[in-house]
């Protein structure tokens, strides 16, 4: 296709009065920026972070965080759920000493909390939730000595491990386990609870307390000694739907 176009095309527009065409006038002289003021844009579009400014939440994170512990905690049969103080008394009271469960806090500020049987009868201690980690709840003087897990069941099996390893004197110098602070979640006037004037007591923790209404099946059992038998199952010769399921629920309690 070929465009013809008549008449005579001027190659750059002339203005009437006879002027020189645009882009032949000369521009205008670049004018200095004013000292610092490339330096204060450039703080404007990347503040600066102070040392004190506090960490940087990710709601996602911590909903991931939160649900993979309730996974771990429905699996392992010692999750009560929504049961009060008084009554999570009632089923340890005539356990032995060590017996444990987990159960919801009724806290606002806290989501679970860990009940267990002592020398003093059942006492109850907040689990706290921050950054994406779990720990047990005391004091501020010894809450930096105080570990912290990604999840509650981690956070379980570390202490019963701990107690079981004193008991047994592997450890030549073991570390006592850590003083609990009286029980916080406890209703005040509540005659069947311990009174806020009790000393601190330590933690011995032993054996779950598993509901009878999770009861755990044959395959949950077998995981459990798999797992205390061995360290990485992802050695074992396993079938990839059977390695999943140990993966799903790698505890020991």
């Amino acid at each position: 296709m070929v465009l013809c176009v008549q008449g005579p095309r001027p190659f750059v527009a002339v203005d009437r009065m006879g002027q020189r065409p645009r882009w032949a006038q000369p521009e205008p002289a670049m004018q200095p920026l004013p000292a610092g003021a490339l330096l204060e844009e450039v703080t404007e579009e990347i503040p600066a972070q102070s040392e004190g400014e506090p960490k940087v939440l990710d709601p996602e994170e911590d909903l991931l965080c939160i649900a993979k512990t309730f996974s771990y905690l429905r699996e392992s049969g010692w999750y009560w759920g929504s049961i009060t103080a008084s009554e999570a008394r009632q089923h340890l009271q005539k356990m032995p000493e060590g017996t444990f469960l987990v159960r919801d806090s009724t806290h606002p500020s806290y989501l679970f909390t860990l009940s267990v049987k002592t020398t003093r009868g059942p006492t109850n201690v907040r689990i706290e939730y921050a950054d994406s980690s779990f720990r047990l709840d005391s004091n501020c003087l010894s809450r930096p000595r105080i570990l912290a897990f990604p999840d509650v069941v981690s956070l379980v099996q570390h202490y019963v491990a701990s107690c079981a390893a004193d008991t047994r004197g592997d450890t030549p110098d073991p570390a006592p386990p850590p003083a609990l602070p009286v029980p916080k979640e406890d209703a005040p006037g509540d005659p069947a609870l311990p009174t806020p004037a009790a000393t601190a007591v330590h933690l011995k923790l032993v054996q779950p307390f598993v509901r009878r209404s999770s009861t755990r099946s044959l395959q949950h059992l077998c995981r459990l000694v798999i797992n205390r038998l061995v360290a990485d199952v992802d050695c074992l010769p396993l079938p990839r739907r059977m390695a999943d399921y140990l993966r799903q629920y790698p505890f020991q309690l």
